[in-house]
């Protein structure tokens, strides 16, 4: 392996890196504090439950003690009426046999219902409290007379459910946090790419109208008379000159469109793919002998898109493809294909270089991100906001590994219903 390379899956690995550990530092951050917010209130609740059960056994000793005064008897019902009926979590009391004789604070049950239907919801209470929090047996000359049983006061049950309403509030908090920080993010990106491509378009059209005026003089000169074995060199790098200046103004004009909503006609597709093919035909003996770029297209049908624009974003495809390709063994097909059952036409780009790992697949249309030792990592992003924001349609890679790897765009056929949405999301974007 060599020590670009080597570099490169370093460079590769730091940036995954950082985008992971922030991931995973909020991750655990919620993770933590829920944590620690459950633990405590859990911890919270036993205590009161310690509490009450410690207030139930001295309610049990106190009226035990009331049955068996050797007075009258009246403590017993002041124990029960004045003290036991107080207290707030729910109480029932059974007799001998199990059946309920007393309850109080019990949810959805009047105190006052003795009706069988109620006997029996309070007889089920009383066993789910049983298994609960267990029974406290009140005995009189050593035999069994009630049962007391007890359940969770209503701030318990509402301590137990308070953390995981507070963490859902949090993390809906959060969602909608990060939802908003990617829009604003991704509005902030909008308006750096409006404002780069306005001042590159006006950056260039100064040399440019300078290289058209003095090809004009170099024109003119060549017209009026010199040195006749001159005269075909000079005329050839005229010719040049004026293919290179109206390559500049294309690039110029397509720079200036970025920002703006372009204008869309129905077009041949498979007409616009074969001049990117074919410019880049040209251009192969300088990116190495082996390299060979195959156009397979089917009959499709019209596709309204602006040709300038999409005409970059598949130039920066098939460049992508060439320069990670061998140079003696390298090959990019390129093949079209109408899909009438989704309304769309669908070009694919497949090329046998080095692949990208998954780690880069994930981030490849991010702006900024390149695996290159040299460039901005701007011309995916081209792609994608030309594809998917200007003409409807959608670019994915498909799949990558070493010797295979595909990027597939699906764009919607003219008059379909998925032009039209995708002219209403650009729409509402440009009013944004």
């Amino acid at each position: 392996m060599s020590d670009r390379s080597k570099i490169g899956r370093r460079i590769d690995r730091l940036y995954i890196g950082k985008s992971t550990i922030f991931k995973a530092f909020l991750l655990v951050g919620i993770v933590v504090i829920s944590a620690v917010f459950i633990w405590y209130t859990f911890d919270l609740i036993d205590k009161i439950k310690e509490d009450t059960r410690a207030q139930v056994e001295k309610y049990v000793r106190l009226w035990q003690m009331a049955a068996t005064s050797p007075d009258t008897g009246a403590e017993l019902p002041f124990v029960f009426d004045e003290i036991i009926v107080k207290a707030n979590f729910p109480i029932i009391v059974l007799d001998a046999e199990g059946n309920p004789v007393h309850w109080r604070n019990i949810r959805s049950v009047d105190d006052t219902d003795t009706t069988e239907t109620t006997l029996a919801q309070l007889k089920e209470v009383s066993r789910e409290m049983l298994e609960r929090n267990g029974a406290f047996p009140l005995y009189f000359d050593n035999r069994l007379v009630n049962t007391f049983c007890y359940g969770d006061s209503e701030v318990v049950v509402q301590l137990q459910r308070m953390p995981f309403v507070e963490i859902g509030i949090v993390v809906a908090f959060l969602i909608v946090g990060l939802i908003g920080f990617q829009n604003i993010r991704k509005s902030e990106e909008r308006h750096i790419w409006v404002g780069m491509a306005k001042e590159t378009a006006h950056q260039l059209g100064t040399p440019i109208t300078s290289l058209m005026g003095w090809l004009e003089v170099l024109e003119s000169e060549c017209g009026v008379g010199g040195p006749s074995e001159q005269l075909p060199i000079i005329n050839e790098t005229a010719v040049n000159m004026k293919t290179d200046i109206r390559r500049l103004q294309k690039i110029a004009n397509r720079f200036g469109m970025i920002g703006s909503r372009p204008e869309t006609e129905p077009h041949d597709l498979n007409e616009l793919l074969t001049d990117t093919v074919e410019y880049y035909r040209r251009r192969l003996p300088f990116e190495g002998k082996g390299k060979q770029i195959i156009f397979e297209p089917k009959p499709l049908g019209q596709v309204s898109f602006n040709p300038e624009l999409l005409g970059w974003a598949f130039e920066n495809l098939v460049k992508n493809a060439l320069q990670s390709v061998d140079s003696k063994t390298g090959r990019v097909e390129i093949k079209t294909e109408l899909i009438p059952s989704r309304e769309q036409v669908l070009i694919s780009i497949t090329d046998n270089g080095k692949g990208i790992s998954p780690a880069a697949a994930r981030k490849i249309f991010r702006a900024g991100f390149t695996t290159k030792k040299r460039g901005w990592g701007l011309g995916l992003t081209l792609v994608k906001r030309i594809v998917e924001e200007y003409h409807g349609g959608r670019v994915e890679l498909r799949k990558s590994h070493p010797g295979e790897t595909i990027f597939d765009i699906n764009l919607p056929l003219h008059g379909s219903e998925l032009q039209e949405d995708a002219i209403s999301r650009t729409n509402v974007k440009d009013n944004q």
